[in-house]
């Protein structure tokens, strides 16, 4: 039985290695609010003074060699003169490390963002935001599973793969593009609560088709990756209580995500205006879900200007019968400074 379940669990990485060959996909997380210029270089100053952020995420531990992918990213705004009376600048960068699999494939990625966010009014801001960067994709063929070492009984590692490829390691240029939406209105203290915040944003990646093949091949282009969302922040008049919903949908080639769901946040203390002795923090408790593929429950907490949270997929999908629904753990963290555009103060 056991011998059936590794055979099993074999097979599955092997089509799974299979597939990354056919097309690729771009990394994601299940809290892509948590890094948010791989969702849209738009965000770069769209909720945030300085916001910094730090992702971790590892899958599938339970029938193969985990997947994993680390990012982080940074961006501001820059305030240069009379422009900020009537919109302002900001850039970002962002940088993410994924490996699949037994390191079979590594995929480096480092884009450099710039965005412009118009004041439409008070309360509400419209942004442009372009990037630019380098993939970096290596593949190591000494460490894969393929069907030509299947003896007829199992695997056999000692048998020739007869794979060769022409591009082993490669490096391409890579252009995005997204536009935010932002609304807020005036937020006054933590006993009133009446504050709400908005923000809504669409983006393409890889506008340029890089081409991703590990072949010497230029016919293997990278499919544009389509993103949008929509999240908020409602305060619960008169209590310290927030509902913060979220909708993400991504779209890259054959390929569709959507995500959604929603934080019951509780504040646990309101930072002092005079002194700054006692700082602002809080609690929230999250579920979403991933279309025919996981739930996913995640706990944030806040401190002053830090969060640090943790979200599990629980695999619904038919591949929960081998990972007997263990999909994956994702950390992450996020230091945001906020400051006031027009009036508004970001609390997302």
């Amino acid at each position: 039985m056991m011998k059936n379940l590794n055979y099993i669990a074999a097979s599955i990485a092997l089509i799974s290695l299979t597939k990354l060959f056919t097309f690729a996909q771009d990394v994601h997380f299940s809290s892509m609010d948590y890094s948010p210029l791989t969702l849209n270089p738009g965000l770069a100053g769209a909720q945030h003074e300085v916001n910094a952020t730090l992702n971790y995420r590892s899958q599938w531990n339970s029938i193969s060699t985990p997947f994993t992918t680390i990012a982080a990213g940074a961006d501001m705004r820059i305030k240069a003169g009379n422009v900020s009376k009537n919109g302002i600048f900001a850039a970002g960068i962002n940088l993410y490390n994924d490996r699949a699999g037994n390191n079979s494939i590594s995929t480096n990625n480092v884009g450099l963002s710039l965005a412009y966010h118009l004041k439409i009014n008070q309360n509400s801001t419209i942004g442009l935001g372009l990037q630019a960067g380098f993939i970096q994709r290596t593949l190591d063929a000494s460490t894969g599973m393929w069907s030509s070492q299947y003896n007829g009984i199992a695997y056999d590692p000692s048998i020739s793969s007869g794979e060769t490829f022409g591009n082993p390691s490669f490096a391409r240029f890579d252009v995005g593009a997204g536009v935010v939406y932002s609304l807020g209105t005036n937020e006054r203290n933590m006993r009133a609560n009446d504050g709400m915040r908005l923000n809504a944003g669409y983006a393409v990646f890889h506008i340029n088709r890089p081409s991703y093949s590990f072949f010497n091949s230029e016919d293997d282009p990278l499919y544009m990756r389509h993103a949008a969302f929509v999240n908020a922040s409602f305060g619960i008049s008169n209590t310290t209580m927030f509902i913060d919903p979220g909708v993400y949908f991504q779209l890259q080639g054959p390929s569709m995500e959507i995500l959604i769901g929603a934080d019951y946040k509780v504040m646990l203390s309101d930072g002092s205006k005079v002194t700054g002795n006692i700082k602002n923090s809080s609690v929230a408790l999250g579920v979403f879900y991933r279309n025919s593929d996981a739930v996913v429950p995640r706990v944030i907490y806040t401190y002053s200007d830090f969060a640090l949270g943790m979200s599990y997929d629980f695999n619904i999908s038919g591949l929960s019968q081998v990972t007997r629904a263990r999909g994956g753990v994702e950390f992450f963290f996020r230091w945001a400074m906020d400051g006031s555009f027009g009036k508004t103060k970001s609390r997302i």
